[in-house]
């Protein structure tokens, strides 16, 4: 499976953007889905998760209220809503899927990523 991260840019705060990733591959409607961030300095850390069916959904404390993930399994894609941003979201966001069923809010439980989408939110 491939990821295709995309929909990042610079925004004001207060501001919406929904990223989008697009998978290559038949299996995509079996894999669990996560979006990740990495600001500068930071280590990679969980932004929220969905399930394979798309029944259960897992949000990091800071974003939850405010971010939205879903997924369209006849289009291979995964999308994070963002509103309400913060400049302390500003980060590079990465998706990835993983087929562990278990403790997605690791990075080791998933086996493919994308190459990321720069996300800015300016004050």
């Amino acid at each position: 499976v491939q990821l295709q991260a995309s929909g990042g840019g610079l925004v004001q705060a207060g501001g919406s953007l929904r990223l989008s990733c697009a998978a290559s591959g038949r299996t995509f409607s079996s894999y669990d889905m996560g979006w990740f961030r990495q600001a500068p300095g930071k280590e990679r850390e969980f932004v929220a998760a969905i399930s394979w069916s798309g029944g259960r959904t897992d949000y990091a404390d800071s974003v939850k209220g405010r971010f939205t993930i879903s997924r369209d399994n006849a289009k291979n894609t995964v999308y994070l809503q963002m509103n309400s941003l913060k400049p302390e979201d500003t980060a590079v966001y990465y998706c990835a899927g993983g087929s562990t069923r278990t403790r997605l809010r690791a990075t080791y439980s998933y086996d493919y990523w994308g190459q990321g989408t720069q996300v800015t939110v300016s004050s």
